[in-house]
């Protein structure tokens, strides 16, 4: 089958006839083609978005709130049909992506269109001066949105919502690689009754479509999120030309074990922190400092775990690990463990291929831990972005406290301790933009999400969504 754009409420093919293969992970087989858009086709998703512009900006907050929710609606109804397909696109068990990525992409559209209504200007009375001040929040016109490829369709409307719900029309590029339930979201934004030109997609690869999103000159706003070295690029384009920039990019997260903790809780967490998604999310903790004296039990019962986690194909309800995204990726991921043995790592478990029975061409990989003698080894710098993580022991608060923050990154920590003191203090002290205590990836949709250093630029979520997507005029009245 051929996946098409959908341009101002209809779909289209690319204009210059480019495609791509879609495979299946899976199984390795090509299963579709995608547009590889050029210019054209996102200056028509362009002029599509502009027209739509004066009159979607001056829509009421309740009626652009009701269709939203009927999109919400829309993608809830159609759970079975967009969950197989994000499986088939990207790997992930079938029961995962109905259990979190398609709910939470509903979740997404029904909370950023309750949150507009509540989304209020601010007022200001200049005492003494006979002057009140108050604060617009207007729609910056047309937006461009880049979403990555692990979790599609939940960080694909994670940022078309608040875009849209703020009053903008967004030109949206889903990844190349995952583009299936982006391109079943037209018939659910069709039947919900969004006006053409409000939201249109484009597909293609990041150095065409996405470039030209970048680039043009009337996109005012990029929201993007992927890898640190595209942001870099994002940024080098965009800054000359004064856009609103949100960069959501790369984690080499820290998890953070004392002997404190609550052992069994801590021990089942971390197993999902570590592979959930095949270890494909940039929140994974996947770096694992243990206090020494838990140290051997912890190793012994996270291998033990680990050992258990079923490999197989997305379907199965018992797989645990699924097939990562793509042939390209799996070698780089497997290439890690090479270099980790290189520099004196030790693989205690997993470090291998693994072939499912009937789907032999598919990117299986066993989720696999490396034991390190220091901090400092690549597979301990680096992201890797899979499943794969390190173990190492610490002895003092300060010691781990400086091997977390060492890294580049500083989108995630993870911190496992029952003393409240510790926790202010390391909380306080964390180069991170989430920390959690005691658990991990419990999201409040209402709180900032976003990371420090070379994990990114600005804030998303709640109000810091709608923030972003907005600009802020103040008018100042004497009377």
């Amino acid at each position: 089958m051929n996946i098409q754009n959908y341009i101002n409420g209809n779909f289209h093919n690319p204009i210059q006839g480019n495609w791509l293969n879609n495979y299946n992970p899976s199984n390795g087989e090509i299963y579709s083609q995608t547009p590889n858009s050029s210019k054209e086709d996102v200056e028509n998703a362009y002029i599509a978005a502009k027209s739509a512009f004066p009159s979607w900006s001056q829509t009421t907050l309740e009626e652009r709130s009701r269709i939203m929710l009927k999109i919400s609606e829309g993608i809830e109804a159609n759970l079975d049909r967009l969950a197989e397909a994000e499986s088939k696109d990207n790997g992930k068990p079938i029961w995962l992506a109905k259990a979190i990525d398609i709910p939470r992409a509903s979740s997404n559209f029904r909370f950023f269109a309750n949150a507009i209504t509540q989304f209020a200007s601010e007022s200001h009375e200049s005492v003494g001066q006979q002057a009140i001040n108050y604060t617009l929040r207007q729609p910056i016109g047309v937006v461009g949105c880049i979403s990555p490829w692990n979790l599609p369709l939940y960080l694909f409307t994670w940022k078309i919502a608040p875009a849209i719900a703020a009053g903008n029309c967004v030109v949206a590029k889903p990844s190349e690689v995952t583009p299936m339930t982006a391109y079943l979201l037209g018939d659910i934004l069709k039947e919900a009754g969004l006006p053409k030109g409000v939201l249109n997609i484009v597909h293609g690869l990041g150095p065409t479509t996405g470039q030209a999103i970048v680039e043009h000159p009337d996109i005012k706003a990029i929201s993007f999120t992927g890898g640190t070295a595209t942001g870099a690029h994002i940024a080098k384009v965009a800054a000359p030309m004064f856009k609103k920039l949100s960069l959501e990019l790369g984690g080499k997260n820290p998890n953070i074990i004392f002997a404190d903790c609550d052992y069994d809780d801590m021990l089942t967490t971390t197993v999902r922190s570590s592979f959930a998604n095949q270890g494909q999310i940039c929140l994974c903790g996947s770096r694992i400092f243990v206090e020494k004296s838990i140290y051997e039990q912890f190793k012994k019962d996270f291998v033990e775990r680990v050992k258990n986690m079923k490999v197989g194909h997305p379907s199965d309800e018992k797989t645990k690990i699924g097939a990562l995204v793509s042939k390209a990726h799996l070698e780089k991921v497997l290439s890690y463990v090479d270099i980790a043995k290189d520099e004196g790592g030790k693989v205690i478990c997993g470090g291998n291929k693994v072939t499912v029975e009937g789907y032999e061409n598919g990117y299986y990989m066993e989720p696999t831990i490396i034991e390190i003698e220091t901090d400092e080894c690549r597979v301990n710098q680096e992201e890797i972005f899979g499943p794969v993580v390190t173990i190492m022991p610490f002895s003092n608060e300060d010691k781990v406290l400086q091997m977390a923050n060492k890294v580049k990154y500083g989108l995630s920590a993870t911190l496992w301790t029952n003393n409240l003191k510790r926790t202010m203090r390391m909380s306080n002290q964390l180069q991170a933009g989430i920390v959690w205590i005691n658990t991990w990836l419990m999201r409040d949709l209402r709180t900032p999400f976003g990371g420090l250093k070379d994990s990114g630029v600005g804030r998303e979520g709640g109000f810091e969504s709608l923030r972003f997507f907005t600009e802020a005029k103040n008018v100042c009245i004497k009377y």
